[in-house]
């Protein structure tokens, strides 16, 4: 796992926001490849790892993790150099005060997201949430340089090292979903032990923050018997009700609900249950914000599934999870997958 882990690391500290994502996409590229037959990246960006099966009439099975991450695109520059900007996903703007930046414009600089001090605020702005048009980048360079350096349009992250925590816990920016990526990346190791008639397109899709559009491309140019969705979901803390959340350390959450194929989420819990994996149900009573939406739809209708990862403080720069949870999750869809065949796929009947 400790290569893993460090996978993990590097590609969560990369910079990779929605639609943007070449920089991420190419440290993953040098991972995964040598666990793939094959390797392509769409025009729209998504990374395509093709493990092929063996024998004949081989089911085809997608597995989707998104790399994009949440970010800011520069939209003004005001006097004095200051930035103004927007988010690229959904983020809020009581958790990015105080944060550190790194902007991406024609060189790469440090900056920082400021606020007024406490001391020089008023009762009335005390009482109030920092709206994102209130906030300013804050490059600490001469108007004139930012003007040379930056331009509408830029994009921009949070700098944050990935953090080693308690056991086998980590915390940082964008595991929500490189999490997801390196589920995929343990499932093709474990496919080299294992024998499976299925190809399994394993792929690290794009701009999923902004409207699961790498998903949906993906999955309508592979044509898969079937896909799941590898996504994080809402890991248990303090103030959140327990039904709403999922436990740390407890294994892979396999949701259930309209989203996902009937059979689909009955053959993951049973493939949990026969190899002794540890799993959570969660359920989803509409469509999940997850990769599995645009899977589900596509085309004439896919059968989809989705695996969560317990995951803290989402859409954060410290998102904590357990590097358990990652192993076991990979490991469930490489036993699921070895188990496919193409009596399985001809039972996808909708019910």
């Amino acid at each position: 796992m400790d290569n893993v882990k460090e996978f993990l690391r590097e590609i969560c500290e990369a910079p990779g926001v929605s639609g943007y994502e070449q920089p991420v996409a190419q440290l993953i590229k040098e991972y995964m490849s040598s666990y793939a037959d094959e390797t392509r990246q769409d025009r729209l960006g998504n990374l395509i790892f093709l493990k092929k099966g063996s024998g004949e009439d081989r089911p085809r099975i997608l597995l989707a993790a998104h790399m994009d991450e949440i970010g800011f695109m520069i939209t003004k520059i005001e006097k004095n150099g200051f930035l103004r900007f927007s988010a690229v996903g959904g983020i809020d703007p009581r958790t990015i005060i105080g944060q550190e930046i790194i902007l991406y414009g024609k060189e790469i600089l440090p900056g920082v997201i400021g606020a007024k001090p406490p001391h020089i605020i008023n009762e009335e702005e005390r009482g109030k949430a920092y709206e994102m048009e209130d906030l300013f980048i804050d490059l600490a360079l001469p108007e004139e340089r930012v003007r040379k350096l930056v331009s509408v349009g830029d994009i921009a992250i949070i700098r944050r090292e990935v953090l080693d925590l308690a056991g086998s816990s980590l915390s940082g920016k964008a595991m929500d979903d490189r999490a997801g990526v390196a589920v995929l990346l343990v499932c093709l190791k474990e496919l080299q032990k294992l024998h499976h008639r299925a190809d399994v397109y394993a792929v690290a899709t794009v701009q999923e923050e902004v409207g699961v559009r790498g998903a949906t491309t993906a999955t309508y140019g592979i044509v898969p018997d079937l896909g799941i969705a590898v996504d994080v979901t809402h890991g248990e803390m303090p103030g959140v009700p327990e039904h709403e959340t999922c436990r740390l350390s407890k294994g892979p959450a396999i949701t259930i609900g309209p989203n996902i194929h009937p059979r689909m989420g009955e053959e993951l819990i049973n493939i949990a249950k026969e190899y002794g994996i540890p799993y959570q149900i969660e359920t989803a009573a509409g469509p999940t914000g997850t990769d599995a939406r645009a899977i589900q739809v596509t085309r004439g209708g896919i059968p989809a599934g989705l695996v969560s990862i317990p995951l803290r403080y989402m859409h954060t720069s410290v998102e904590l999870l357990d590097m358990e949870d990652v192993k076991l999750s990979g490991r469930l869809l490489a036993y699921f997958i070895s188990t496919v065949d193409r009596a399985f796929v001809e039972g996808l009947v909708c019910c």
